[in-house]
C-alpha cells in the first residue's frame, strides 16, 4: 500500500494506481478497527458524485463490515452531511466519507472522522502501519440506510430565515454539492438560478474548486445576466465556499470572515477566532478591533478545527473556504451553513453585496499561487529556505507553517502543501508599490536558492 497516499488531513490518491478498491478495503478495516478500541459500535459511510466513488464506497463498507462494526450508509450527499450525521445519529459519532475533494476527476480519497473529530497527522499514518502489521479486527458487521439531506435542511432552514428574499445564482461545479444547496436554498426563500448543478463526475464545465478564479468566471457571468444578489460556489464536496457579489467581485474567504467574525463577536464578546496562515493581516485586526481573540494557525481543515477545540474558538476559517461556527452549529466546516449565515447578514440589510463587503477592509492581494515541484521536493526547499533566508531587518518572520514574512506595507507567504507536490505563495500590500518590492525580496532569495523555479508571479 503506497505511503503516499495517507496525508496530513485525509487519504488521498489516483484511482487504481495508488488507490484501489483492495486498499479501500483494507483501510475500512483499519479504520473500524481503530472506531472499535473507541468504543463505536457502527461507522457512517457517504460519498461524493465522482465515477470512481460507488465502487469505492463498497469496499470500503465490507472493509470496515469486515472489522465487526455495523455501517450506515447514508448514500451520496455531500462532506458536511457526513459530518452533520456524525453529530445527530444516535448510534454512531464516526464517519467515513469517499470523496476526491477538489482533485481532479482521476483521484478520490477518504476524509475520516472519530469522535466527531476529524482524524489528521500521525493518526491517519497509523492506519497504513496497523494494515502492514495485521492489527486488524475481524467480524461481521450488518449495514442498513439512512437518510440525513431531508433533516439537515430543514434544521438549517428553520434556524437562519431571511428577512427578505434574495436572488442567488449557485454553482455547484456538477459536483455533489448540487444534491443539497439548490433545494436549501430555495427552504431559506430564495430566488435561485442554478448553475452546473447536475451531478457529473467528469466535471464537464469547470473543476469543482472555488479557490481558483478561473473556475469562477461563469459564476460571475451568470450573476450580471440575471441582475443576482449574490453568486455562491462549492468544490467538489461542499466544505469549501466561494463568493461573488452583485458586480462580479470574487470575495476571497479570508474577507468573508470579517463579517462572519462580526456577528459572532457581537453576540459573544471576546470570542476566539481561528484562521489559517495565508489570512489577510486585515482579518487579525478586524478581530482585535471588536475586541475578539485573533488566533493565527497553520493550514489545514483538521488543524484549524482541532484548534478550535483546543481554545474553544466559536469560528474558523482558511483562505481556500473551508469554513466552521462552533456558535450555534457544530464547529465542522460546512459551506452549506456558511453560507446560510452570510445570506442572513446580506439580507438584514438593504444594500447590496457589493456595498455589504466594501464596509470590511482590503488590501491588494494576490490568490493562492502554486509552483509545482517533485514529490517530496516542496519540503526540502521549505527546509533550506527556512534556515537560510534573510528579509531584512524590516522583517518580522513567522514560522509557524512555513515561512510568512510581514513588512511594514504588507507581507508575503511560502509554504509545501501538504495535499500536492508544490509550494504555495500569497502576497498582500497595502498599494502596488509594495506589493512589486515584497514580490521583488522573495524572488531574489526564491531564486538565488534554485535559479530554475518558474515562478508564479
Amino acid at each position: 500500500m503506497k505511503k503516499s497516499i495517507f496525508r496530513e488531513y485525509d487519504i488521498r490518491g489516483i484511482v487504481d494506481r495508488d488507490l484501489t478498491p483492495e486498499a479501500v478495503h483494507d483501510i475500512g478495516q483499519a479504520v473500524g478497527s481503530l472506531a472499535a478500541e473507541r468504543g463505536e459500535r457502527c461507522i457512517a459511510v457517504g460519498r461524493d458524485g465522482r465515477l470512481s466513488s460507488p465502487a469505492l464506497c463498497a469496499a470500503l463498507k465490507t472493509g470496515i463490515r469486515a472489522a465487526g462494526l455495523d455501517v450506515i450508509d447514508l448514500g451520496a450527499l455531500s462532506t458536511p452531511l457526513l459530518y452533520y450525521a456524525t453529530h445527530t445519529l444516535d448510534d454512531t459519532h464516526a464517519g467515513v466519507m469517499v470523496t476526491g475533494s477538489h482533485n481532479p476527476p482521476n483521484y478520490n480519497g477518504l476524509k475520516i472522522v472519530i469522535d466527531r473529530i476529524a482524524l489528521h497527522g500521525e493518526v491517519i499514518r497509523d492506519l497504513r502501519r496497523r494494515i502492514e502489521t495485521g492489527n486488524l479486527r475481524q467480524g461481521h458487521g450488518g449495514e442498513r440506510s439512512a437518510d440525513v439531506c431531508i433533516e439537515y435542511i430543514r434544521r438549517v432552514s428553520e434556524t437562519l430565515p431571511l428577512p427578505r428574499t434574495l436572488k442567488v445564482v449557485v454553482d455547484c461545479g456538477n459536483a455533489i454539492a448540487a444534491h443539497t444547496a439548490p433545494p436549501l436554498l430555495r427552504a431559506l426563500g430564495c430566488e435561485v438560478v442554478e448553475l452546473y448543478c447536475e451531478v457529473d463526475g467528469r466535471f464537464p464545465n469547470h473543476h469543482p474548486d472555488p479557490s481558483i478564479p478561473e473556475n469562477l468566471v461563469d459564476l460571475q457571468a451568470a450573476v450580471l445576466e440575471h441582475q443576482a444578489d449574490i453568486g455562491l460556489a462549492f468544490d467538489g464536496d461542499a466544505d469549501r465556499l466561494g463568493v461573488v457579489t452583485d458586480t462580479g467581485e470574487i470575495i476571497w474567504p479570508d474577507r468573508l470572515l470579517m463579517p462572519l467574525a462580526e456577528e459572532v463577536l457581537t453576540r459573544y464578546p471576546g470570542a476566539a477566532i481561528v484562521y489559517d496562515i495565508k489570512c489577510s493581516w486585515h482579518l487579525t485586526r478586524l478581530i482585535e478591533r471588536l475586541g475578539g481573540q485573533p488566533i493565527l494557525w497553520k493550514t489545514g481543515h483538521s488543524l484549524i478545527k482541532a484548534k478550535m477545540r483546543e481554545t474553544g474558538a466559536l469560528l474558523g476559517g482558511e483562505i481556500t473556504g473551508h469554513l466552521a461556527h462552533a456558535d450555534d452549529w457544530f464547529g465542522f466546516d460546512d459551506a452549506f451553513y456558511a453560507a446560510a449565515r452570510l445570506l442572513r447578514l446580506l439580507a438584514g440589510q438593504s444594500g447590496s453585496s457589493t456595498e455589504f463587503f466594501a464596509a470590511y477592509p482590503t488590501g491588494l492581494t494576490t490568490p493562492e499561487l502554486r509552483l509545482e515541484m517533485a514529490e517530496g521536493e516542496p519540503f526540502r526547499f521549505m527546509e533550506r529556505l527556512t534556515s537560510q533566508a534573510d528579509f531584512g531587518p524590516d522583517a518580522r518572520v513567522i514560522t509557524l507553517d512555513g515561512l510568512r514574512v510581514e513588512f511594514p506595507h504588507g507581507w508575503g507567504l511560502v509554504r509545501a502543501s501538504n495535499t500536492t507536490p508544490s509550494l504555495v505563495l500569497r502576497f498582500e500590500a497595502d498599494h502596488a508599490e509594495a506589493m512589486t518590492d515584497i514580490q521583488e525580496r522573495f524572488r531574489c532569495i526564491l531564486l538565488g536558492l534554485q535559479t530554475n523555479l518558474t515562478l508564479p508571479f
